[in-house]
């Protein structure tokens, strides 16, 4: 993460320059001018001036908004890439823009580098420092300083999400979110032979195909305010082969990311860490492969959930949804959370309907809906309300278990049948299903950062406690 300062006035000798310009500031400016920039939103232009310094301009488009502000400076600190210091001036936006800048930029030059031993020496070094130049230093630094713990949590995520499954194996996932006790976080990790006395038969069952054992992380936030926790529950699957109903060739290597929605709410954990949170919060990880072995169960096969629900397991690549079963139904009972939501690369169903643009929001407590969908706008991370409910869970009835995982045929709508066979187990608790396939990878960079992870999901959570539970309890 860049290091951010706000300062008065540049240095005279600090790197290159960045300035965001609305479309009426471009008209005005003579370099723009000069160079044919006529601040459309997303558009940027560079060069070098007399000094050989970088000049870098970034479109704002109308207006000057929280999220144009944060998309031009992510292009600035992406076209920066190189330079060693970006001077981004901020003096025409307010305090709270100007900290939406250093947001913006601190996720445009992100880079996943830790396994390049050997670097190509012509390749661009990394930004490493940010100038924020602003006439209140006090009040942009303040709204900085609420802001920066989700960047801090999203970028962790994008991290571990870049990860290759060889080095983030379930274990080694594990010993990653130990560390985060040093930010304030309480770290538990159960082993498979705890999984097994609680009774996590549909965890267990897609392990069993695995050399690496399973384990849950239950992270804890303790917050300053005696109330229900708030619970995050994350699908951890390190690596998805689809088990015996085995993935096509093609892309598997993403898989990797199956993980990203319990990256997510460890990130989020960090952030709410970070920003001493009043509200108490909890989040509950299911890690596990999902891989092809003598002792991989089948289609057909039934197990048995933590709350004695029993599943008919009808294609073992709805391994997702058996994972998050028993985490639902553990925090449900074990924790008596305030709300639950859990977040999952789930289906490939709801990029059919929704596309790389949005993720699929479900939700059994409309006010936490409109929550959720209010925090991702704020964020950059939009939602999109789908249904679930009476109808899509008929489709899973099972002739010999209690329910089936899946419904078989194809052209089904099966976002919304996962959702309804999550829903079962958590009861009445206030609870939402952000399904983040599609959305957990950039295909090709954006304002907000380079093609691959994209930590989607942290900063949503972070907001929604601000809003919901901070707020509510505070």
């Amino acid at each position: 993460m860049l290091t951010v300062r706000f300062r008065r006035r540049p240095h005279p000798e600090h790197g290159a320059r960045a300035q965001l310009l609305t479309e009426a500031e471009a008209a005005a400016d003579g370099l723009a001018q000069a160079i044919g920039f006529a601040g459309r939103a997303d558009e940027v232009a560079a060069g070098r001036d007399a000094a050989g310094r970088l000049v870098v301009l970034a479109g704002l488009g109308a207006t000057a908004t929280a999220a144009s502000v944060r998309r031009a400076a992510g292009r600035a600190a992406a076209a920066a890439i190189g330079e060693k210091r970006l001077v981004l001036d901020a003096r025409a936006l307010a305090p709270g823009l100007a900290a939406e800048a250093a947001v913006g930029a601190c996720l445009g030059a992100w880079r996943f580098e830790a396994l390049k031993t050997r670097p190509d020496p012509d390749a661009p070094k990394r930004l490493a420092r940010l100038d924020v130049i602003v006439h209140e230093t006090r009040a942009a630094g303040a709204a900085w300083e609420t802001l920066a713990p989700g960047v801090a949590g999203t970028l962790y995520a994008r991290d571990l999400v870049a990860e290759p499954s060889n080095r983030l194996t379930p274990t080694n996932f594990a010993a990653r979110l130990r560390a985060l006790e040093d930010e304030g976080l309480k770290v538990e990790i159960r082993d498979a032979a705890w999984l097994r006395r609680e009774g996590f038969g549909a965890l267990l069952g897609v392990a069993r195909g695995s050399a690496n054992a399973p384990c849950l992380a239950v992270l804890r936030w303790r917050g300053t305010i005696g109330a229900p926790s708030v619970a995050f529950v994350g699908k951890g699957v390190t690596f998805d082969t689809g088990g015996v109903d085995i993935k096509p060739a093609d892309r598997m290597w993403e898989m990797r990311a199956d993980m990203a929605g319990a990256a997510a709410c460890a990130g989020a954990m960090l952030a709410l860490a970070r920003r001493r949170a009043p509200a108490p919060a909890v989040a509950v990880l299911g890690l596990v492969e999902n891989m092809i072995g003598a002792e991989a169960q089948r289609p057909s096969d039934v197990v048995r959930a933590v709350d004695g629900t029993t599943i008919e397991v009808i294609d073992t690549d709805a391994e997702g949804r058996l994972v998050l079963a028993d985490c639902l139904a553990w925090t449900r009972r074990a924790l008596e959370p305030a709300a639950i939501i859990d977040l999952a690369t789930l289906t490939g169903s709801i990029v059919v309907a929704l596309g790389n643009h949005r993720a699929g929001l479900f939700a059994s407590d409309a006010a936490l809906a409109a929550q959720l969908a209010a925090a991702g706008e704020a964020v950059d991370e939009p939602v999109w309300p789908m249904p679930f409910g009476e109808a899509y869970g008929e489709a899973l009835r099972s002739e010999i278990a209690d329910v089936r995982n899946c419904v078989a045929e194809r052209f089904q709508p099966d976002a919304c049948h996962a959702a309804s066979f999550l829903h079962r187990f958590v009861g009445d608790t206030p609870w939402a299903h952000l399904d983040i396939a599609g959305v957990e990878l950039r295909q090709e960079a954006d304002a907000l950062g380079p093609e691959g992870a994209t930590g989607f999901g942290v900063r949503l959570l972070d907001r929604l406690v601000a809003l919901r539970f901070d707020a509510a309890n505070g």
